[in-house]
């Protein structure tokens, strides 16, 4: 079984501040680093230190090769990534010390991909492997469809959550990984008004009723529904020190655990675990464990 991970390639540039810079406001950040991100190169990431073989279809800036290199020595697959004229996607990224994160993102390559090149690339893939996806990329909804198609297994995680990914054909996704805001922008019901997380998680699988979903809750921890079961998992007590990869290791290790045959209980335990430790340093991609940290905590067995 192949994995596939169509997404995001970004260079992020990280500033922490003692809190977020006001409209008109000029602050002197405390430190500055530029690392490699992204949602998609973040996941990818994550999956690889998991365990898995991912490979990465995305697209960046043909004078940026030390991104491919770096996601190469990260243990992806980079095959199917081009390098283009357009930029590579970026993100200004402002970190309070309260652990909080603000993040300006500017697309570039990310939104160059065409619909030939992405049709010729899942000719490789067969059916059963898995596909993983956000919302940072072009064409996304082709790509969902596409998927579907070859009879792949498929993986959302709608973010950046916009107004066009209602209007996406969502029944082709088997497992949709959201938080509460992009639970209530999906729904994009004026008329309910229920902000709970078993109301809006509810609601979603009345529109959606074969899929898994997995909502995000932060330090209430994650909801999950499917055709048979509700349950929750409670959040890791940690002490926070920057969020910024912690949605993306989440996705990356419950992907592993499903696709080794683990139960989605156990799934969700051992990525909300490994959440946990990212959210616990400083960075992105860096923050991400790898699959020993997590067996010496001895749940992945």
């Amino acid at each position: 079984m192949n994995v596939y991970n169509y997404g995001s390639i970004n260079i992020d540039h990280i500033y922490r501040v003692t809190d977020f810079v006001s409209p008109g406001e000029t602050l002197a950040s405390k430190h500055y680093q530029r690392m490699l991100g992204g949602k998609g190169a973040n996941q990818s990431i994550a999956l690889a230190k998991a365990g898995i073989k991912v490979k990465h279809i995305g697209s960046i800036n043909s004078d940026d090769a030390w991104v491919k290199d770096s996601l190469v020595n990260k243990g992806i697959s980079t095959e199917y990534i081009q390098q283009l004229q357009a930029p590579t996607g970026h993100a200004i990224i402002q970190v309070s010390d309260a652990g909080e994160n603000a993040i300006i993102l500017h697309g570039g390559a990310n939104h160059a991909h065409s619909l030939t090149d992405l049709e010729l690339i899942l000719s490789n893939a067969k059916k059963g492997d898995v596909i993983l996806l956000q919302n940072e990329c072009n064409l996304t909804d082709s790509v969902l469809s596409l998927s579907k198609e070859k009879g792949l297994t498929v993986v959302f995680n709608p973010a950046p959550m916009t107004d066009e990914v209602s209007t996406y054909a969502l029944t082709n996704v088997d497992y949709l990984i959201v938080n509460e805001t992009e639970a209530e922008a999906l729904l994009n019901d004026p008329a309910f008004n229920q902000t709970q997380a078993h109301a809006l998680i509810d609601q979603l699988h009345h529109l959606y009723p074969e899929q898994k979903i997995i909502m995000t809750l932060g330090a209430d921890g994650v909801l999950y529904k499917d055709k048979q079961h509700t349950f929750t998992i409670a959040a890791e007590k940690v002490e926070v020190v920057d969020t910024t990869a912690a949605g993306d290791t989440f996705i990356g290790y419950f992907i592993q655990q499903i696709i080794t045959g683990k139960s989605i209980e156990t799934a969700l335990k051992v990525a909300n675990k490994a959440s946990s430790i990212t959210v616990q340093t400083l960075g992105a991609s860096e923050s991400i464990p790898d699959m020993s940290t997590i067996q010496s905590l001895g749940l992945t067995r």
